[in-house]
């Protein structure tokens, strides 16, 4: 039983599924009906008119209608579409049981505790016919799927068949006579448009559930006494053929399974029963622990089924639908139906090989599972999942003569799961031992594995290795080296598809996709909602993938998309250019031709292929939201534009790609202030000032327009808009344009017309009109402002401005691809080309001004409705012409020289050394190095070291006093007599012959005891060595020692720190004092550990590990002071046994750990720092260093890199 989903909720009574939509209905106990989309496990819909319980529950099969019967009395017909009653059917006087749909015509049958079975019209929504004759609870009533009659099961112990041909004569001729009589009938006898056709008795108690076979004359019913009972009929009689014991309470429901020869019950003992109908044997039994069962349902359709308990309901199959198949190069072995069939994808041409023995098991689940394929020897290995798992291998003849139905008799074998592992070996899994049998074709046992992880299945993951599964992760184990080559967190694998090199590996699970290359370093996963049900590599490297409902795709880098929607699952094999080969459930080869432009697009983006992404915009039709946005998401909104046809997704796009003249097209189109404000925005970006005067003169924005002119020193048109601001009657606006202006009589002017007689005065007596302050001050009289006196006065005029003309001068810079390149695809004159490629090439003529102010005073259009500003007299232009961004001056564009190339850059062009390129200046390229080399990923403590690397490579020299200082590179070993061309390595102001000074006081501060100075020094050492560059072999060696003893030091002073902190721990003190000693140091420096070890183990009362320090101590050659005391402690430790157990072993060799200061013992597995060497326990894979303080745990790296000569 394969449970495909499950719900809580109340007692369920009635289920019915959806023919198309992967839907189900179930009605509950509370009175509830639930929709529920089952592949998705979502509740979609919740109906809840009924009072009380709702047992009765039905789909119809065509149209947007269900249909439910409560023990209201009632039954409702629902549309779900518009999520509503559309009516009620009122007749029953009792609970109703059941109801259902007729396929064919509009009838509902419905069957009740009051003792009768009536027929609905739901069309005319009248009972159409009442079936009397139970005389007892009718539990159910259903419908013959192609025959006119109703099965129907009663408390009264028999089961009835009724015949309602009649009805069904009525309904397709209805004659007013023959109506009228069936209505007398109707009334007086209870009606004869149905009659009992049998009455089947045999049970001995209340019969809960009757239904028949959809093809066979065969009726199937279940009841209180336990027992399923079997009846055929014919067109006289109906008789009992068998009965099938083993339910231990009532039979709640029973019914016939539409594709195999099964019959499925269940029952108020917990349990499913699936019965074999011809040998009316029991197959197999589900049971719950808690839960009665009460209903169950079929799918229509597909292979599925569900039933009701007390708890909720499941959704299940009683058997896997994916075929097992294997793919090697243009072949496909796949089994169905018992034997096994050979594709040719070339040719599609489709063979019956062997037949494959059905193994003599009366259960479920019996098809082969898994299937493997030897190419060399025409091998076969077929896994299967009976008693705990098994295999068959067989040997395919290549001799086409061959009868395809001879039984060959295979070799068999116990296995978990079983995989070729070369061209004659197959590797078999062991589960109960964890381990891995290798057997050869004669099924012999050539060598037997261990395997690394506790694993439950096993896969091919090239020549003699294994990928091994378990729970939470996989791991790629090399057979002959018993070595793990690859691990890799992941959740539950149930299927792995290779691409055809072997480079790159897809995992699959139930909701996931995880893409990893051959040593299962991870690139990218992917989450599904539904279930992913296969996959397939594209010779392009892309992965298509199924779902439930799609076919997808996965690039590279992790995105996806849908290719199309599937109605039903399918099971990837190939993928040749456009056709996907794929085996649908019924192990049918299908091939579906699906269009690849979209994913080829976006390859041929992400492979910066950018010829093919022309090519393609131009031949293919691409389109639609999802490219635009992916487009834009990518950062190519200039490619996305060539796409686009409606104008304000145009407009956006062009503003993001920075394609002005595109903007200009659809503001135009689209004219809303919004979007000339953003043109406007954009074009000052851009310095392109006469699509700005634009923009501003469209939307009206005078005082906009005013600072532009003076920002671009344009006086004439700032005088033209003091002129429209005093027409406008703006007094503001004319005392701005007057300030812009620096027009001092204008604004006394404006200040005395407004009334503002003092600040007029002030105005004209500070900038020297005599005659106007004279003036004013005769009209102030008494009230003439007084001038502070002993105040510097200053003139409110504007600076001149440097630089009057329109747009930014623009250096002539090559086009990108998308530019121009696709002109001719989006529409624009190609004979554009030279003109936009010189576009804003002028420097101030002022010729090119786009629009004439003087013509808009004189001959402009702007009424008051349109503008709002109260005019009367002046207009402006309805439409202006819109600018081009500057002439076609070629003569007059700026060619900048040619620069020569940097020193710095020349220092980079074929240098690996990290410490070059931070001298040059190239932090990232440098980062990316020290990545790549050793594993270093927190940059952090090396920053201040660039920087000095950076500056002390370079010198300053002064140049004139307000030019900026002239850069100089530092080249080593420079010399006047040295050619100007030729360019040595950069001068490093970290060199090897400073680490040894460092060195010594490092170790000065350790003898006398500061720590903490001692450890910043070593630490110091291990950041320093990454930037050194040293210039011979023997060095690189040296340079490595001292890696390896800065490290050392670094661990045990860590050990140190961390002992002196933990001080209510005493037994934890003593462990590190004893890891101290683990360290590998100078022997003054391990005298010292060890006395110190010695003494605070002796402290403790651990006399047994205090005189083997002492012992150690004696061995060192230790000074007076220091033997005397281990002497000591030796006599005074004698046969005295430890008080405390040490996690320590000084017999059993070990390493400590980096970050948890453990011992990590010899065996035990461990993982080391990319840059240090520095142990640690394996569950620190991926930190960071707790050392170096600089590195990853277990990086993938190449390795220290300090010499040209390790290049060379």
């Amino acid at each position: 039983m394969l449970t495909k989903f499950e719900t809580k909720s109340n007692r369920v009574k009635g289920l019915s599924f959806h023919s198309k939509r992967p839907w189900i209905l179930s009605s509950l106990h509370s009175g509830v009906i639930q929709l529920w989309d089952y592949r998705m496990g979502t509740l979609i819909d919740r109906f809840d008119e009924h009072d009380g319980p709702v047992r009765g529950v039905h789909f119809h099969e065509s149209q947007p209608l269900f249909v439910s019967g409560g023990d209201d009395y009632k039954i409702k017909v629902w549309n779900y579409k518009t999520r509503r009653c559309l009516f009620t059917l009122l007749g029953h006087l009792d609970y109703i049981r059941t109801v259902q749909f007729h396929d064919e015509y509009p009838w509902i049958v419905s069957s009740s505790d009051d003792q009768t079975i009536r027929i609905w019209n739901w069309q005319s929504r009248t009972c159409i016919s009442v079936l009397t004759g139970h005389n007892h609870y009718v539990m159910c009533a259903s419908f013959h799927p192609k025959e006119d009659l109703v099965v129907s099961a009663s408390l009264d112990q028999t089961v009835r068949v009724w015949d309602i041909g009649a009805l069904r004569k009525k309904t397709v001729s209805p004659a007013v006579d023959i109506l009228r009589l069936s209505q007398m009938n109707t009334d007086l006898f209870g009606g004869v448009d149905a009659v009992v056709k049998y009455v089947l008795e045999g049970h001995d108690r209340g019969v809960n559930w009757a239904s028949f076979h959809p093809n066979l004359p065969l009726i199937v019913s279940g009841a209180d006494d336990r027992q399923v009972k079997l009846w055929r009929m014919n067109d006289t009689k109906a008789w009992e053929v068998d009965t099938l014991r083993g339910h231990m309470n009532n039979v709640s429901c029973v019914m016939f399974h539409a594709k195999q020869d099964i019959i499925v019950s269940n029952s108020e003992d917990k349990s499913i029963r699936i019965w074999d109908a011809t040998k009316r044997t029991t197959v197999q039994t589900f049971r719950r622990e808690h839960d009665r069962f009460w209903i169950l349902s079929a799918h229509p359709e597909m292979n599925l089924l569900a039933a009701g308990h007390d708890s909720g309901m499941i959704v299940f199959k009683l058997e896997r639908e994916r075929p097992a198949f294997s793919v090697s190069g243009d072949c496909l072995y796949y089994a169905k139906d018992h034997f096994l069939r050979f594709y040719e994808f070339s040719l599609q041409k489709d063979n019956q090989v062997i037949p494959i023995r059905r193994p003599g098991s009366v259960s479920l689940n019996l098809g082969p599972r898994t299937l493997s394929f030897s190419p060399t020897e025409n091998a076969i290995l077929i896994c299967f999942d009976i008693d705990g798992g098994s295999y068959e291998l067989y040997i395919v003849s290549k001799d086409n003569n061959v009868r395809a139905d001879l039984v060959q008799d295979a070799k068999r074998g116990a296995g978990g799961s079983a995989v070729f592992v070369a061209r004659n070996r197959f590797a078999v899994l062991d589960k109960t031992s964890n381990q891995v049998v290798v057997k050869n074709l004669k099924n012999e046992i050539v060598k037997k594995s261990p395997l690394p992880i506790s694993t439950d299945a096993i896969f091919y993951a090239g020549t003699g290795n294994l990928l091994c599964r378990a729970e939470d992760r996989v791991v790629i184990f090399d057979l002959q080296q018993r070595l793990i080559l690859g691990e890799l967190q992941v959740p539950a694998v149930k299927y792995i598809v290779w691409s055809s090199d072997m480079e790159t590996v897809a995992l699959l699970s139930k909701h996931a996709i995880v893409i990893a290359n051959k040593k299962l370093v991870h690139h990218c996963t992917l989450h599904e909602t539904i279930r992913v049900k296969s996959g397939a590599w594209d010779e392009n490297g892309i992965f298509i993938y199924t779902t439930l409902n799609h076919i997808k795709y996965c690039l590279p880098n992790g995105d996806s998309g849908i290719i199309r929607t599937l109605d039903v699952p399918i099971y990837l094999t190939k993928v040749s250019s456009k056709n996907i080969f794929c085996l649908d459930r019924n192990g049918k080869n299908q091939v579906i031709t699906i269009d690849a432009t979209e994913y080829i697009f976006k390859l041929a983006l992400l492979r910066k292929r950018y010829d093919h992404v022309m090519s393609m915009i131009r031949n293919s039709q691409l389109c639609g939201q999802a490219v635009i946005s992916y487009l834009q998401q990518k950062g190519f909104p200039e490619v996305a534009l060539h796409f686009v046809k409606d104008e304000r997704t145009r407009f956006n796009l062009a503003l993001e790609s920075g394609n002005i003249q595109i903007a200009v097209a659809s503001a135009k189109e689209i004219d809303e202030k919004d979007h000339w404000y953003r043109l406007g925005i954009e074009a000052l970006r851009q310095g392109n000032t006469s699509i700005v005067e634009y923009a501003y003169q469209r939307t009206k924005n005078f005082e906009r327009l005013s600072f532009l002119y003076l920002v671009t020193g344009n006086r004439e048109k700032l005088s033209k808009m003091l002129r429209i601001a005093e027409m406008k009657n703006d007094v503001m606006g004319q005392f701005h344009n007057a300030m812009y202006l620096g027009d001092v009589q204008e604004r006394v002017k404006i200040l005395e017309n407004v009334g503002h007689l003092p600040l007029a005065y002030i105005t004209a007596s500070t900038h020297g009109l005599a005659e106007a302050a004279e003036r004013l001050a005769t009209e102030l009289g008494d009230n003439l402002p007084v001038m502070p006196e002993g105040k510097t006065r200053s003139l409110m005029l504007p600076p001149a401005p440097l630089f009057c003309g329109g747009d930014w001068p623009l250096l002539r810079v090559v086009r990108g691809i998308f530019e121009g390149g696709l002109d001719g695809f989006g529409g624009t004159d190609p004979n554009d080309d030279e003109e936009e490629e010189a576009s804003g090439a002028d420097w101030g003529d002022e010729d090119l001004d786009i629009v004439d102010v003087e013509g808009v005073i004189q001959d402009g259009n702007v009424a008051e409705n349109d503008g709002g500003w109260d005019l009367e007299d002046l207009e402006l232009p309805a439409e202006v012409e819109t600018p081009v961004a500057a002439g076609n001056a070629r003569a007059s564009v700026f060619v900048a020289p040619t620069p020569g190339m940097a020193v710095s850059q020349i220092w980079i062009q074929k240098s690996s050394l990290a410490g070059e390129h931070v001298a040059a200046g190239n932090f990232d390229t440098a980062m990316h190095l020290l990545n790549r080399q050793l594993g270093i990923n927190n940059f952090s403590p090396l920053k201040q070291m660039f920087i000095d690397l950076y500056t002390g490579s370079h010198t300053f020299l002064p140049a004139f006093v307000t030019a900026p200082f002239v850069m100089v590179a530092l080249e080593k070993g420079w010399s006047e007599s040295t050619s100007p061309n030729v360019r040595n390595q950069p001068a490093l102001i970290f060199k090897f012959s400073q680490m040894d000074e460092k060195l010594k006081a490092a170790y000065r501060a350790t003898t006398e005891g500061k720590f903490p100075e001692a450890l910043r020094l070593f630490l110091n050492i291990l950041h320093t060595i990454p930037l050194l560059v040293v210039d011979s072999r023997r060095e690189v060696d040296e340079v490595k020692q001292l890696i390896e003893i800065a490290k050392e030091y670094v661990l045990g002073l860590k050990i140190e720190v961390k002992r002196k902190e933990t001080k209510d721990d005493p037994v934890r003190q003593q462990e590190l004092a004893a890891y101290f000693t683990n360290c590998k140091l100078q022997k003054i420096h391990m005298r010292l550990v060890l006395t110190s070890a010695m003494t605070i183990c002796f402290k403790g009362g651990n006399h047994a590990t205090a005189a083997s320090f002492a012992s150690m101590v004696l061995e060192n050659n230790p000074t007076e002071a220091q033997a005397k005391k281990a002497r000591r402690v030796l006599q005074a430790c004698a046969d005295k046994k430890d008080a405390n157990q040490l996690n320590y072993d000084y017999r059993n060799p070990f390493v400590v750990c980096g970050a948890s200061f453990v011992p990590i013992y010899r065996g035990q597995k461990d993982v080391s720092c990319s840059y240090c060497g520095a142990r640690f326990l394996s569950s620190m894979q991926g930190q960071s260093c707790n050392v170096c303080e600089i590195a990853v745990i277990g990086a993938d790296a190449s390795g220290l890199l300090c010499s040209p000569t390790q290049v060379r």
